[in-house]
């Protein structure tokens, strides 16, 4: 049985979110199918000319998170 895999599937697996199976089966469909391997290759491209980007949230952020999680904590005891 031959498994069809999507522009979503290789996405998936450009990002490492497939399972081992799934992984697998890309790679033995990309090595049979060159059509396949050339989508692949044009999705690595294009993400690779993504910028990489980090966020970090601002201290207050994070401290009104901490916070609200605390409040929230202890109307759950109560």
């Amino acid at each position: 049985m031959e498994l069809k895999f999507t522009p979503n599937c290789l996405i998936k697996y450009l990002y490492s979110e497939t399972s081992a199976m799934e992984r697998l089966g890309i790679d033995e469909a990309m090595a049979g199918d060159i059509g396949l391997r050339e989508e692949y290759e044009g999705l690595l491209q294009a993400y690779q000319q993504l910028p990489k980007v980090t966020f970090s949230p601002s201290r207050s952020t994070i401290q009104g998170i901490l916070k609200y999680s605390e409040r929230t904590a202890l109307e759950k005891q109560a």
